[in-house]
């Protein structure tokens, strides 16, 4: 397995390399232009961010994320960690505590022997002592593989790349020709996004490679299974850098940060996880296009391709696999998928036709004021019709956690009105003083909410000063489920100790598509 590790990294870096190397003499040749000492300077600033960024998270973890780096470990979780350690030549890692019910677990660091690996209070009570082994297990793969390390490399090409592109586009060359620097701009961008892509493959192949470090050292590939199964693919918010969508944090994660929450089951038949709940909350990830474009964007592969791959290996314990999926499928879904991008691009495509409309008008002197008219009637019409797919008006029936997770029609564009009783156990990224999302219980499983006040500050004020006296109480929540990997329920309204909170992004909503609405007809009208 270490052979094949390092055979495919290092094919990996070397390809990576090779496209920031052709770029290099592309520049040199066309513009005679020394790149190299912004490449240096680059990789200069690289270097630091990775030596100073553990002490820097340190910090974050510490005032934001209140971890607490003295509290004591199970002693079957000290002995693990130890001796995994001495039998990989590691130093033993600084272990964190997130005071908070939300399953999660990660590391970072700069090598093998200066790693920090963090876990949640719900780690602990959520999984079994065996459970708890297979998810630092995968931790500690990350740092004997020394993957914060390359990944670091791997990510400073597309780093760099992006760097030419910027420099590209604002070099001012008012003696020369310019044609050169946009071609290189246009290629240098073009090799960005690629490049990012084999960064985020190579992130997607590194994980499956601490799972099978865990299941090496546990001999017990069904443990690592059914934590997955479990705690799903982590519980953070974090948002995508849309310049830089490969994260720069040499954070390493049981779960992608961006794209967490999936099959986050817990359902028990006789005191064990149901396998019936477990290929219904798979079916999404097999049979829903979504899925695929949504793994292609991640830096970890969908936990039902991993959930496989893991029970392949359990012939070799002496296990039976944990899980095969021998569901049939009833249909293609290629329709839903179709419609939902035609549904979600639509309102895009009109606003930019009306835009080259009214340029075009005003190019010819003549009056653009009813196209526009028009045309924003249009768009806000096909806006709406997104808005009420997103914001379904169906009737809030009662479900349970592991019914929605069943449900294979839904995405970031369709979503299900839902209502659910259960206990909040955390936040939904748990620790972070700052988020103002949650992870409700019920009696099958836990679901990501996602609180989303019409205003960014209003949700960091409810984070902050309102947001802790919901924990560990019964709720009532009223929302829409969706999926964009992540199952959530945005939230429409809360009910607790016989108090109703509303969140009002969606009555906003309604009264922004009205005002639109009113706008456009004004103006198509006054140009009559």
């Amino acid at each position: 397995m270490k052979r094949n590790i390092l055979g495919i990294s290092l094919l990996t870096i070397t390809c990576l390399y090779c496209i920031l190397a052709a770029v290099i003499i592309l520049i040199t040749l066309l513009t005679g232009i020394p790149v190299i000492y912004g490449i240096i300077a680059s990789i200069i600033i690289l270097i630091l961010q990775f030596l100073i960024s553990p002490f820097i998270t340190d910090l974050s973890m510490k005032w934001f994320y209140k971890v607490n780096f003295e509290e004591s470990i199970p002693e079957y979780l000290q002995n693990f960690i130890k001796e995994t350690c001495e039998k990989h030549n590691m130093k033993y890692p600084k272990v964190g505590y997130i005071n908070d019910g939300a399953p999660n677990a990660f590391t970072y660091g700069h090598t093998k022997n200066d790693a920090r690996i963090i876990i949640t209070k719900g780690i602990l009570k959520l999984l079994s002592e065996e459970e708890v082994k297979a998810v630092v297990g995968h931790e500690l793969g990350h740092a004997s593989h020394y993957d914060m390390l390359l990944m670091t490399v791997a990510q400073l090409v597309p780093l760099i790349l992006y760097g030419i592109y910027e420099m590209s586009m604002d070099y001012d060359s008012t003696d020369k020709d310019s044609s050169p620097n946009i071609l290189i701009a246009v290629i240098a961008y073009i090799l960005y996004i690629i490049s990012n892509y084999i960064v985020l493959w190579l992130s997607r192949t590194r994980e499956y490679y601490a799972d099978s470090f865990s299941i090496e050292e546990t001999k017990n590939p069904n443990a690592l299974a059914s934590a997955l199964v479990k705690i799903g693919y982590g519980l953070s918010t974090a948002k995508t850098n849309k310049k830089h969508s490969v994260s720069k944090t040499n954070a390493l994660g049981i779960f992608d940060s961006k794209t967490s929450k999936s099959l986050v089951i817990s359902s028990m038949d006789n005191g064990q996880v149901s396998k019936d709940n477990i290929k219904n909350a798979m079916k999404w990830e097999q049979w829903n296009i979504w899925a695929k474009w949504y793994e292609f964007n991640s830096t970890h592969p969908l936990i039902s391709k991993r959930l496989l791959a893991i029970s392949s290996r359990s012939e070799e314990f002496k296990q039976t696999p944990y899980i095969t999926f021998d569901l049939n499928k009833e249909e293609s879904y290629v329709d839903d998928f179709l419609l939902e991008v035609l549904i979600s691009f639509l309102p895009i495509i009109s606003f930019m036709a009306g835009l080259i409309l009214a340029l075009y008008y005003s190019y010819i002197n003549q009056s653009y004021t009813k196209i526009i008219g028009i045309i924003l009637l249009i768009t806000t019409v096909l806006s709406y019709i997104k808005f009420c797919r997103k914001y379904s008006s169906k009737p809030f029936e009662e479900r349970k956690v592991k019914d929605l997770l069943g449900e294979v029609k839904v995405s970031h564009i369709t979503s299900i009105p839902c209502t659910l009783e259960g206990k909040i156990i955390g936040r939904g990224n748990p620790g972070c003083i700052f988020n103002e999302d949650f992870v409700i219980q019920d009696d099958t499983g836990i679901m990501f909410l996602d609180y989303n006040q019409p205003l960014i500050i209003l949700n960091k004020i409810f984070a902050l000063f309102k947001s802790q006296e919901y924990f560990e109480k019964k709720i009532k929540i009223k929302g829409w489920y969706r999926r964009s990997p992540v199952p959530y329920v945005e939230l429409k309204s809360m009910e607790i100790d016989g108090k109703e909170k509303k969140i009002f992004t969606y009555y906003v909503g309604i009264a922004g598509h009205i005002i639109l609405a009113i706008i456009s007809i004004a103006l198509f009208v006054l140009s009559l």
